[in-house]
């Protein structure tokens, strides 16, 4: 029996060897990213808990919201939010405010010290990605970023979540 390819849009040859050599290079890129936490330059100093800097990120783009709007945009839980921003508030990364237009709703801001941070880590990160794709050209670069931020949307899409591979997610 003929081997059928594990996608029907790649060819039966492209298959198993493809996509093993695919998984693993996201499983190396997984690991390589979480020992570093993405760091950037100075890792100690600049580095961020992914969580925090999705949300923080997520409030620069958006403003402040609600945790059930923030949770929503994110496609994870609001308890989960409620537990991941506790340590943004208690550092003086985002503050809780009144709702503007019902003073009894509490919205996330982030502050300014968050910005701030949010900035550094920003700066931090795109000098590695600088250095990691030194010697690449541009149109390389652009081709890598289309494709990865077109593999997290089908990752997204498969797992039901929103979309979070925009340029800032």
């Amino acid at each position: 029996m003929p081997a059928t390819p594990a996608h029907p849009d790649l060819p039966a040859e492209a298959g198993t060897g493809l996509l093993d050599a695919l998984q693993h290079q996201v499983a190396l890129f997984a690991r390589r990213a979480e020992q570093t936490r993405l760091g950037g330059v100075g890792q100690a100093r600049n580095s961020m808990d992914r969580a925090a800097y999705l949300l923080l990120n997520r409030l620069d783009r958006e403003g402040p919201m609600g945790v059930k709007a923030l949770a929503a945009g994110m496609g994870i839980d609001s308890s989960t939010v409620t537990r991941q921003v506790a340590p943004l508030v208690d550092t003086g990364l985002v503050k809780r405010t009144s709702h503007p237009e019902d003073g009894r709703a509490v919205v996330l801001a982030l502050s300014p010290r968050g910005l701030a941070r949010l900035e550094e880590v920003r700066s931090s990160r795109r000098e590695l990605m600088a250095q990691v794709t030194e010697g690449w050209s541009e149109e390389e670069r652009e081709a890598f970023t289309s494709l990865l931020t077109r593999f997290n949307l089908s990752l997204s899409e498969r797992m039901g979540a929103p979309g979070e591979g925009g340029p800032a997610s």
